[in-house]
């Protein structure tokens, strides 16, 4: 088995790099991917990488509701027990969801619309990332006669409307479900059937060895600490705006880089004029990982004052880099940092306990910064290594997938061609 798909919302993304980082290592290991994402051919990408994902793939949404109106048509004809079996599903899956009824149908045109580029590739399972909507198109596409499913559940948006998202029936039809974490893992145990529980499984995102591999560079004198990522409530960098107050009111040195951009950069940038930390807050908007990489380079430290989360990326990246981090204890963070040895944990929305934090590490001697690095590094490449983590997902889709011959597929693809 080498033909496989994988079905992103929207793809590429700056904030999805590890979605890419997944594909390009299954590739390496001989695996032969078809990328489908909903939307994504008309973002502003500044990635070099990103920019060739984007010419590999096909999306769904692209001609507009006219083409998936037609691809509906298409399978409705050519499947019509097939396609009322989805659609029943589609319409419980409706009821007391996130979303009303015409949103779910439209999923429903989705799945149509991947069907026969799923046949015409040969992939024999297809992955999505997230619980939400992708996970419901593969599902539904399998209903309709599609290859096995799988799906990885990132949080903490799955975490925060199980049942909403009807989770138990996206894990209760797949061949097997990914958590990032043990914490994630537990998160799903919490909404699906006991029966279903051994189809979690625990697959670390991982970090290209082209982003790490670099010289060690030295720890900066500066007192910079940098926090990547959207600008949302999620993240709590209004927060850390309040905690570089307070350890500015104390006269202690400290620039922040705030890495990213987000609906929230507005309310952001409001209070660190009010706050009159223009000097000590920078944001820079969306940059390439290159860039991401530079910026982590030039702090000391990660920090990252999280309220909720799965496991970010940017607290792998920046340890691989020898950068501390300095990030709330919540989700699976604890599982991959040990307070002390590879950065600080404190408490999730205690401005007291942030600004004590990053007080505590702008005061430690440059030689135990260095040393604190270098220990992140270890752990970070010991549990995160993409193409170690991409092997462990490969084994499961082949142990998912069923053998579809060249025969079978050329039947599919005929009753498509006569429906059309």
């Amino acid at each position: 088995m080498n033909n496989i798909a994988y079905f992103i919302n929207q793809y590429p993304k700056v904030s999805h790099s590890f979605i890419r980082r997944e594909i390009l290592a299954l590739e390496r290991q001989g695996y032969a991917v078809e990328r489908i994402a909903l939307r994504g051919w008309d973002g502003n990408l500044v990635d070099v990488e990103d920019l060739r994902e984007r010419g590999q793939t096909k999306y769904v949404l692209e001609e507009g509701m006219s083409g998936l109106l037609v691809a509906a048509l298409r399978v409705m004809a050519a499947h019509p027990l097939r396609f009322a079996a989805a659609l029943w599903t589609t319409l419980r899956l409706g009821l007391r969801a996130d979303r009303p009824i015409p949103f779910h149908l439209i999923y429903l045109a989705e799945a149509c619309r991947i069907l026969p580029w799923l046949e015409a590739s040969g992939a024999q399972h297809i992955h999505a990332h997230f619980g939400t909507n992708s996970a419901e198109v593969v599902m539904l596409a399998h209903i309709l006669g599609g290859p096995p499913y799988s799906f990885t559940v990132h949080g903490p948006e799955e975490f925060d409307k199980p049942e909403f998202l009807k989770l138990r029936e996206k894990v209760r039809r797949a061949a097997f479900v990914v958590a990032i974490s043990s914490y994630g893992r537990s998160q799903l145990c919490r909404w699906v059937d006991y029966a279903d529980w051994d189809k979690i499984k625990v697959v670390h995102c991982g970090l290209e060895p082209a982003f790490h591999k670099v010289a060690a560079v030295p720890v900066p004198s500066a007192p910079r600490l940098v926090c990547v990522g959207r600008l949302c409530e999620q993240k709590g960098q209004l927060l850390l705006v309040e905690a570089v107050a307070q350890l500015v009111r104390k006269g202690i040195e400290i620039e922040v880089v705030l890495a990213g951009d987000g609906e929230m950069r507005s309310e952001i940038e409001a209070l660190i004029a009010q706050r009159k930390l223009q000097k000590q807050v920078r944001i820079t908007g969306w940059i390439s990982s290159e860039q991401v990489r530079d910026e982590i380079l030039a702090a000391r430290a990660l920090v990252l004052p999280s309220f909720a989360e799965g496991l970010p990326v940017v607290v792998m990246e920046a340890m691989a880099l020898r950068r501390p981090v300095l990030t709330t204890y919540v989700a699976g963070i604890p599982e991959l940092i040990e307070s002390g040895k590879h950065g600080w944990l404190f408490p999730a929305g205690d401005v007291d306990a942030l600004a004590a934090a990053m007080q505590a590490f702008l005061a430690l001697p440059l030689a135990a910064v260095e040393t604190m690095g270098e220990a992140a590094h270890f752990q970070a490449l010991e549990r995160h290594s993409i193409d170690t983590e991409a092997g462990k997902l490969a084994r499961l889709f082949v142990a998912a997938a069923a053998p579809v011959s060249a025969q079978v597929l050329q039947e599919k693809k005929s009753s498509y061609d006569a429906a059309a």
